[in-house]
């Protein structure tokens, strides 16, 4: 990997830490030490996040810790979902499990083409092990199904499945914000070996991508709270790409 992107990256892990908390965190405080309680606690979610540990790796950025900090995401956003949308205490506590679920499964595919298709048939096999109801691994599997970006999500025939699709959509998507930059970025350029003219060569369009992404929120929660994550990473991005140029220019 070009000697560059090193430094680009260590610029950008500097930058990342003056950025401020995202408000999220700071508004559903509660909501997110008791997800956070959960993951790291609740036998199911430990047990399956042993199991996917075991078989996932970062080559693409999607390995253990994006899929613990969407896990964490969805879970947030299951529990402000779940109450806004009247969700009793036992039903939002098994919700919780199960986005959790669905966020440490929806990248097991990540590098197979229709990834979530795929991803959604393999978490299937693998939570056939588990103890899950039919209704609830088919909710998790609609889930996995419908977390691709630029798709057009597939109808869910329940509540609870509609909830779980929604909420993992959304806290995926938040990590195309500083995390992008970050994390995923230089694990992509290094599996795919790319040198740095072609970073500044796709810089543009996958910005365009990146804007997209602030208007296909789902939730209420996501669509407040996402458009402001998403601008921070692209902030965080416009000052790597001016380093990327720099350095092109001068060789």
């Amino acid at each position: 990997m070009d000697p560059v992107y090193s430094d680009m990256r260590r610029k950008a892990l500097f930058l990342a830490q003056g950025l401020p908390l995202p408000s999220l965190y700071r508004d559903f405080a509660e909501q997110a030490s008791f997800s956070l309680g959960f993951l790291a606690a609740d036998p199911l979610v430990q047990s399956l996040f042993d199991l996917v540990g075991s078989i996932t790796d970062n080559d693409l950025g999607h390995g253990r810790d994006h899929i613990t900090k969407v896990a964490f995401d969805a879970g947030i956003l299951v529990l402000v979902e779940g109450k806004a949308r009247g969700r009793c205490q036992d039903d939002s506590m098994r919700d919780l499990a199960l986005v959790q679920c669905a966020a440490l499964l929806h990248d097991i595919c990540r590098k197979e083409k229709d990834h979530a298709q795929k991803g959604a048939l393999r978490a299937a096999e693998i939570l056939q092990d588990f103890p899950l109801s039919s209704a609830e691994i088919a909710d998790i599997c609609s889930a996995i199904k419908n977390h691709e970006a630029f798709v057009t999500p597939e109808p869910v025939n329940t509540l609870r499945g509609a909830l779980l699709s929604d909420c993992l959509y959304d806290a995926d998507k938040f990590r195309w914000g500083p995390d992008n930059f970050t994390e995923t970025v230089w694990r992509m350029i290094s599996y795919f070996k790319a040198p740095l003219s072609v970073f500044v060569e796709r810089y543009p369009s996958g910005v365009e991508s990146i804007i997209r992404i602030k208007e296909s929120f789902r939730t209420p929660t996501g669509k407040v709270y996402g458009p402001p994550i998403i601008d921070a990473g692209l902030s965080l991005g416009e000052k790597l790409y001016a380093i990327a140029l720099r350095n092109l220019e001068s060789r």
